[in-house]
């Protein structure tokens, strides 16, 4: 349900002997050489998951664990470290030695849409340096059980006549929920009711007791259990195109909502001014890791798309993505109170 920038306004470099790496895309300085005493790996590896225990990034996150450990020849212990929207993990990140042995595993959004509403503890300009991309996950519109109305016309009427009345929760302020959120109230002109939670467990649960009438939320296999069953309601997916889990639910572009038809893009960063040589080593061990039959398979499993590539085009993602979220808190910066 759902769906992230360390770039400044100038050029990206990677220097590592004075490369220049991304100049085209217009990205600012991120990684910047340094020297290790001893070969690394060397030691236990931390990767930190931004959001809670049981939700789809951490099942994906120990997806690649145990893999990444392999080719690496080091442990790689997960470490939950959630809430404020991902904040709380970035800056845990941010505040790490810079040696290799601790990365973070987030969407995007920490970096591209929650600095520009909340003042965040770290520089998301130049704390951080992007990895590798791995995957991108599509945001799923429910109606819960306090929800009367039959599809996502009947939400917006039900805001329209009723200012306030119609709650919507998502996993956090800043995250791709709250952004579809926006979207949808700016375009629909409408006064809709917005709940934010600090992580997808609880909100679940409120969910099934009617807490609220709309949730967004990246698509996992539980919430699609829920609507088969009936107690959820599927009104609208934000992804390129509709999933094949709900053929017949179409995306908030087909609704005519082109700018809240978005999805979540994750992926593995480290702290700024981590060796050259790591992070590339990283990035080639993520993208031969992404590239696994058995891999690829648990990330469809549960309903993601696999990304990967350079770190150049994870660079240049985040960039675009925080220009346009730049534009729209400038548009309208009460959407996001």
């Amino acid at each position: 349900m759902s769906g992230v920038f360390l770039l400044s306004r100038r050029h990206f470099v990677l220097r590592s002997t004075g490369a220049l790496l991304a100049a085209a895309c217009g990205m600012p300085q991120l990684l910047h050489a340094a020297t290790t005493s001893s070969p690394w790996p060397n030691r236990l590896m931390r990767l930190i998951v931004v959001y809670p225990p049981g939700g789809v990034s951490d099942g994906m996150a120990r997806v690649l664990a145990d893999p990444l450990s392999q080719a690496l020849g080091v442990p790689v212990l997960i470490e939950n470290r959630a809430g404020a929207g991902g904040s709380i993990g970035m800056d845990a990140l941010a505040r790490a030695a810079p040696d290799g042995s601790t990365l973070a595993f987030s969407a995007i959004s920490p970096l591209t849409l929650h600095p520009l509403i909340a003042r965040v503890p770290y520089d998301p300009l130049r704390a951080f340096a992007p990895v590798a991309s791995v995957m991108r996950t599509p945001v799923l519109v429910v109606g819960t059980p306090a929800f009367a109305g039959h599809g996502f016309g009947d939400l917006i009427a039900r805001a329209r006549s009723q200012p306030g009345a119609v709650r919507w929760a998502t996993s956090g302020v800043a995250t791709i929920g709250h952004l579809v959120l926006a979207q949808v109230r700016m375009q629909s002109r409408t006064d809709i009711t917005h709940i934010p939670y600090a992580g997808g467990g609880p909100q679940l649960n409120d969910a099934l007791s009617g807490q609220f009438e709309v949730l967004s939320t990246n698509v996992a296999a539980q919430q699609l259990q829920y609507i088969e069953a009936g107690r959820f309601q599927a009104l609208a997916v934000g992804a390129p195109a509709r999933i094949e889990a709900l053929p017949s639910v179409p995306t908030l572009a087909e609704l005519g909502y082109e700018r809240a038809n978005r999805d979540s893009l994750f992926g593995i960063f480290a702290p700024a001014r981590t060796p050259v040589v790591v992070v590339q080593r990283l990035n080639a061990e993520i993208n031969r890791v992404l590239r696994s039959d058995a891999v690829r398979e648990r990330l469809r499993a549960a309903y993601n798309l696999p990304a990967g590539g350079s770190i150049e085009d994870f660079a240049h993602e985040i960039a675009v993505d925080r220009r346009r979220n730049r534009a729209l808190v400038a548009g309208d910066r009460s959407q996001f109170d």
